[in-house]
Protein backbone atom coordinates (compact mmCIF):
# COMPACT_ATOMS: atom_id res chain seq x y z
CA UNK A 1 0.00 0.00 0.00
CA UNK A 2 2.83 2.01 1.10
CA UNK A 3 4.73 1.12 -2.03
CA UNK A 4 1.28 2.09 -4.32
CA UNK A 5 1.31 5.51 -2.50
CA UNK A 6 4.83 6.20 -3.12
CA UNK A 7 5.23 5.44 -6.97
CA UNK A 8 1.48 7.72 -7.34
CA UNK A 9 3.26 10.44 -6.02
CA UNK A 10 6.51 9.97 -8.20
CA UNK A 11 4.47 9.74 -10.82
CA UNK A 12 2.81 12.94 -9.96
CA UNK A 13 6.08 14.67 -9.43
CA UNK A 14 6.91 13.69 -13.24
CA UNK A 15 4.18 14.49 -14.97
CA UNK A 16 4.58 18.04 -13.00
CA UNK A 17 8.18 18.49 -14.34
CA UNK A 18 6.89 17.44 -17.69
CA UNK A 19 4.40 19.76 -17.87
CA UNK A 20 5.95 22.85 -16.44
CA UNK A 21 8.66 22.07 -19.01
CA UNK A 22 6.28 21.96 -22.06
CA UNK A 23 4.78 25.24 -20.40
CA UNK A 24 7.93 26.83 -20.68
CA UNK A 25 8.69 26.17 -24.23
CA UNK A 26 5.49 27.51 -25.14
CA UNK A 27 6.14 30.76 -23.09
CA UNK A 28 9.49 31.02 -24.88
CA UNK A 29 7.31 30.37 -28.13
CA UNK A 30 4.39 32.82 -27.52
CA UNK A 31 7.45 35.24 -26.55
CA UNK A 32 9.30 34.82 -29.76
CA UNK A 33 6.26 35.30 -32.32
CA UNK A 34 5.32 38.64 -30.40
CA UNK A 35 6.32 41.44 -32.73
CA UNK A 36 9.83 42.93 -31.75
CA UNK A 37 7.56 46.22 -32.11
CA UNK A 38 5.96 45.38 -28.81
CA UNK A 39 9.77 46.23 -27.12
CA UNK A 40 11.01 48.87 -28.99
CA UNK A 41 10.49 52.08 -26.32
CA UNK A 42 12.56 53.92 -28.66
CA UNK A 43 13.98 55.81 -31.38
CA UNK A 44 17.58 55.59 -31.99
CA UNK A 45 19.72 58.40 -33.07
CA UNK A 46 20.90 57.84 -36.79
CA UNK A 47 20.37 59.59 -40.17
CA UNK A 48 17.32 60.00 -42.71
CA UNK A 49 18.65 60.35 -46.39
CA UNK A 50 16.66 61.82 -49.38
CA UNK A 51 16.90 62.19 -53.04
CA UNK A 52 15.51 65.69 -54.68
CA UNK A 53 12.60 65.78 -57.04
CA UNK A 54 13.69 66.76 -60.57
CA UNK A 55 10.18 67.74 -61.44
CA UNK A 56 10.39 71.88 -60.48
CA UNK A 57 8.84 71.47 -57.15
CA UNK A 58 11.90 71.92 -55.09
CA UNK A 59 12.79 75.65 -56.35
CA UNK A 60 14.35 79.13 -54.83
CA UNK A 61 12.36 81.97 -56.17
CA UNK A 62 13.48 85.26 -56.04
CA UNK A 63 10.81 87.58 -56.53
CA UNK A 64 10.71 88.86 -53.39
CA UNK A 65 14.73 88.80 -52.92
CA UNK A 66 16.39 89.53 -56.04
CA UNK A 67 19.75 88.99 -56.99
CA UNK A 68 20.82 92.36 -57.59
CA UNK A 69 21.62 94.37 -60.62
CA UNK A 70 25.55 93.83 -61.27
CA UNK A 71 25.74 90.20 -59.48
CA UNK A 72 26.96 88.37 -62.55
CA UNK A 73 28.42 91.31 -64.12
CA UNK A 74 28.49 94.73 -64.53
CA UNK A 75 25.43 95.12 -66.98
CA UNK A 76 23.66 92.18 -65.24
CA UNK A 77 19.73 93.41 -64.41
CA UNK A 78 18.13 92.53 -60.99
CA UNK A 79 16.84 88.70 -61.22
CA UNK A 80 13.68 87.86 -59.94
CA UNK A 81 13.18 84.40 -61.32
CA UNK A 82 12.66 80.80 -60.33
CA UNK A 83 15.53 78.55 -60.26
CA UNK A 84 13.82 75.08 -60.07
CA UNK A 85 16.44 72.31 -58.98
CA UNK A 86 16.67 69.00 -58.61
CA UNK A 87 19.37 66.74 -56.77
CA UNK A 88 23.04 66.04 -57.48
CA UNK A 89 24.38 62.58 -55.77
CA UNK A 90 26.26 63.10 -52.96
CA UNK A 91 29.92 62.61 -53.47
CA UNK A 92 30.89 59.53 -50.24
CA UNK A 93 33.78 57.90 -49.12
CA UNK A 94 32.08 54.41 -50.18
CA UNK A 95 31.16 54.75 -53.53
CA UNK A 96 27.48 54.86 -54.23
CA UNK A 97 26.90 53.81 -50.15
CA UNK A 98 24.03 55.95 -50.10
CA UNK A 99 22.67 55.83 -53.65
CA UNK A 100 21.42 58.83 -55.56
CA UNK A 101 20.76 60.70 -51.79
CA UNK A 102 21.38 64.73 -51.57
CA UNK A 103 20.21 64.98 -48.72
CA UNK A 104 20.55 63.79 -45.20
CA UNK A 105 19.27 64.92 -42.24
CA UNK A 106 20.67 63.37 -38.78
CA UNK A 107 18.62 63.11 -35.52
CA UNK A 108 20.92 63.64 -33.00
CA UNK A 109 19.67 62.31 -29.76
CA UNK A 110 18.12 58.66 -28.65
CA UNK A 111 14.06 59.56 -28.70
CA UNK A 112 12.67 58.14 -25.46
CA UNK A 113 8.72 57.66 -25.69
CA UNK A 114 7.20 58.18 -22.49
CA UNK A 115 3.79 57.11 -21.43
CA UNK A 116 1.72 58.92 -23.66
CA UNK A 117 3.69 57.91 -26.92
CA UNK A 118 5.83 60.82 -27.27
CA UNK A 119 9.68 61.08 -27.73
CA UNK A 120 11.84 64.20 -28.62
CA UNK A 121 14.90 64.66 -29.85
CA UNK A 122 17.33 66.90 -32.57
CA UNK A 123 17.81 66.89 -35.82
CA UNK A 124 20.37 69.14 -37.99
CA UNK A 125 20.55 69.37 -41.72
CA UNK A 126 23.98 67.81 -42.20
CA UNK A 127 24.57 66.93 -46.26
CA UNK A 128 22.75 69.05 -49.12
CA UNK A 129 23.46 68.85 -52.78
CA UNK A 130 21.10 70.68 -55.13
CA UNK A 131 21.70 71.85 -59.11
CA UNK A 132 19.15 73.86 -61.23
CA UNK A 133 17.49 72.07 -63.66
CA UNK A 134 18.24 74.86 -66.45
CA UNK A 135 21.03 77.25 -66.54
CA UNK A 136 20.32 80.86 -65.55
CA UNK A 137 19.91 82.75 -68.67
CA UNK A 138 21.49 86.61 -67.99
CA UNK A 139 23.26 89.36 -70.22
CA UNK A 140 26.58 88.12 -68.65
CA UNK A 141 25.97 84.42 -70.10
CA UNK A 142 24.60 81.32 -68.71
CA UNK A 143 25.15 79.95 -65.56
CA UNK A 144 24.34 76.72 -63.39
CA UNK A 145 22.86 77.20 -59.67
CA UNK A 146 24.56 74.53 -57.43
CA UNK A 147 23.00 74.77 -53.99
CA UNK A 148 25.32 73.09 -50.77
CA UNK A 149 25.29 73.89 -46.85
CA UNK A 150 26.87 77.20 -45.57
CA UNK A 151 28.91 76.31 -42.53
CA UNK A 152 27.95 75.00 -38.88
CA UNK A 153 23.63 73.98 -39.17
CA UNK A 154 20.99 75.20 -36.82
CA UNK A 155 18.72 72.53 -34.83
CA UNK A 156 15.29 72.10 -34.38
CA UNK A 157 13.28 70.15 -32.62
CA UNK A 158 11.72 66.61 -33.91
CA UNK A 159 8.43 65.25 -31.89
CA UNK A 160 7.79 62.12 -32.46
CA UNK A 161 4.21 60.84 -31.87
CA UNK A 162 3.49 56.57 -31.57
CA UNK A 163 -0.13 56.50 -32.24
CA UNK A 164 0.54 52.44 -32.60
CA UNK A 165 2.37 49.87 -32.35
CA UNK A 166 4.23 50.39 -35.27
CA UNK A 167 4.15 53.82 -35.57
CA UNK A 168 2.63 57.07 -36.04
CA UNK A 169 3.27 60.81 -36.95
CA UNK A 170 6.12 63.51 -36.34
CA UNK A 171 6.75 67.26 -36.64
CA UNK A 172 9.65 68.64 -37.36
CA UNK A 173 10.62 72.70 -38.73
CA UNK A 174 13.84 72.20 -40.82
CA UNK A 175 16.49 74.90 -40.67
CA UNK A 176 18.89 75.72 -43.11
CA UNK A 177 21.75 77.59 -43.59
CA UNK A 178 22.01 77.44 -47.23
CA UNK A 179 24.93 78.39 -50.07
CA UNK A 180 24.21 79.06 -53.80
CA UNK A 181 27.03 79.18 -55.81
CA UNK A 182 26.84 80.11 -60.00
CA UNK A 183 29.25 78.82 -62.51
CA UNK A 184 29.14 79.61 -66.04
CA UNK A 185 27.90 77.24 -68.63
CA UNK A 186 31.20 78.16 -70.81
CA UNK A 187 34.05 78.84 -68.56
CA UNK A 188 35.51 82.50 -68.17
CA UNK A 189 38.49 83.25 -70.25
CA UNK A 190 39.49 85.88 -67.09
CA UNK A 191 42.08 84.23 -64.43
CA UNK A 192 40.77 85.99 -61.61
CA UNK A 193 36.91 86.11 -62.16
CA UNK A 194 34.93 86.73 -58.72
CA UNK A 195 33.43 83.71 -56.86
CA UNK A 196 29.28 83.95 -57.38
CA UNK A 197 27.84 82.75 -54.09
CA UNK A 198 25.05 84.20 -52.21
CA UNK A 199 24.38 82.67 -48.86
CA UNK A 200 20.81 82.40 -47.03
CA UNK A 201 19.44 81.61 -44.03
CA UNK A 202 15.54 80.17 -43.69
CA UNK A 203 13.17 77.87 -41.48
CA UNK A 204 10.51 75.25 -42.96
CA UNK A 205 7.55 75.06 -40.85
CA UNK A 206 6.97 71.85 -38.81
CA UNK A 207 4.20 69.81 -40.42
CA UNK A 208 2.94 66.21 -39.72
CA UNK A 209 4.48 63.15 -41.47
CA UNK A 210 4.05 59.47 -41.25
CA UNK A 211 6.41 57.39 -39.58
CA UNK A 212 7.23 53.57 -39.09
CA UNK A 213 9.41 51.20 -37.33
CA UNK A 214 12.27 49.76 -39.51
CA UNK A 215 12.69 46.34 -37.82
CA UNK A 216 12.35 44.17 -40.72
CA UNK A 217 14.74 41.33 -40.78
CA UNK A 218 14.80 41.74 -44.57
CA UNK A 219 15.91 45.31 -44.25
CA UNK A 220 19.32 46.29 -44.90
CA UNK A 221 20.83 49.53 -43.15
CA UNK A 222 23.36 52.06 -43.42
CA UNK A 223 26.16 51.96 -41.50
CA UNK A 224 28.28 54.84 -41.16
CA UNK A 225 29.42 56.78 -44.14
CA UNK A 226 31.52 59.97 -44.81
CA UNK A 227 29.99 62.06 -46.69
CA UNK A 228 30.42 65.71 -48.76
CA UNK A 229 29.12 68.35 -46.43
CA UNK A 230 30.28 71.32 -48.08
CA UNK A 231 29.27 70.77 -51.65
CA UNK A 232 33.09 70.55 -52.85
CA UNK A 233 32.48 67.00 -53.96
CA UNK A 234 34.77 65.36 -51.28
CA UNK A 235 33.70 63.56 -48.77
CA UNK A 236 34.70 65.23 -45.64
CA UNK A 237 32.07 64.53 -42.17
CA UNK A 238 31.52 60.49 -40.88
CA UNK A 239 28.58 60.11 -40.04
CA UNK A 240 26.04 57.43 -37.97
CA UNK A 241 24.07 55.10 -40.48
CA UNK A 242 20.40 54.32 -40.95
CA UNK A 243 18.46 53.07 -37.39
CA UNK A 244 14.91 51.88 -36.26
CA UNK A 245 13.18 54.82 -37.61
CA UNK A 246 11.96 55.09 -41.04
CA UNK A 247 10.32 58.25 -41.87
CA UNK A 248 7.44 59.29 -44.33
CA UNK A 249 5.88 55.85 -44.50
CA UNK A 250 3.02 54.87 -42.19
CA UNK A 251 3.23 51.14 -40.43
CA UNK A 252 1.15 49.99 -43.02
CA UNK A 253 2.98 51.12 -46.16
CA UNK A 254 6.61 49.63 -44.37
CA UNK A 255 4.48 46.31 -43.69
CA UNK A 256 3.17 46.31 -47.43
CA UNK A 257 6.95 45.59 -48.81
CA UNK A 258 8.34 44.10 -45.68
CA UNK A 259 12.18 44.90 -46.20
CA UNK A 260 11.34 44.52 -50.30
CA UNK A 261 11.78 47.64 -51.91
CA UNK A 262 9.04 50.14 -52.89
CA UNK A 263 9.39 51.11 -56.59
CA UNK A 264 7.73 54.28 -56.32
CA UNK A 265 9.10 55.59 -52.95
CA UNK A 266 6.71 58.56 -51.16
CA UNK A 267 8.23 62.35 -51.29
CA UNK A 268 7.99 65.05 -49.22
CA UNK A 269 7.83 68.62 -49.53
CA UNK A 270 8.66 71.43 -47.11
CA UNK A 271 7.70 74.91 -48.09
CA UNK A 272 8.67 77.99 -46.64
CA UNK A 273 5.84 80.91 -47.66
CA UNK A 274 7.88 83.85 -46.33
CA UNK A 275 11.05 83.43 -48.38
CA UNK A 276 9.54 81.43 -51.36
CA UNK A 277 11.06 78.51 -51.20
CA UNK A 278 10.32 75.14 -51.24
CA UNK A 279 12.49 71.55 -50.85
CA UNK A 280 10.70 67.91 -52.11
CA UNK A 281 12.49 64.83 -51.82
CA UNK A 282 11.82 60.90 -51.79
CA UNK A 283 12.10 58.93 -48.69
CA UNK A 284 15.32 56.40 -49.50
CA UNK A 285 15.33 53.25 -48.09
CA UNK A 286 18.47 51.40 -47.04
CA UNK A 287 19.66 49.24 -49.81
CA UNK A 288 16.75 51.11 -51.95
CA UNK A 289 18.46 53.68 -53.10
CA UNK A 290 19.43 52.97 -56.89
CA UNK A 291 16.58 54.93 -58.67
CA UNK A 292 13.20 56.33 -57.78
CA UNK A 293 9.80 56.20 -60.25
CA UNK A 294 9.49 58.33 -63.25
CA UNK A 295 8.23 61.69 -62.93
Amino acid sequence: MWALAALTVLMDKEAWVRNKSILAVLVVALLASLSPLAAETSIRRGIDVFATTANGTSYYDFAQNPIPAGFFCASSKAFTGRVALKGLPLATGAQGQIGIADTVIERLDDANFDANGVAVTRIQFRALSMVSIAPIKTACGSYHAYVSLAGKQRTTTMTIYRTEEGGGNFVAPLAVNARLTFIPVKPLRTKNARALVLTGSFTFPASALPWAFQNSANTKRISSVVVDTNGDQTPDTLLPGTSNFLAGRSPSMAKSFNGGCDPCPPYVCHTDPATQKEHCAYVLEPGCMASICPE
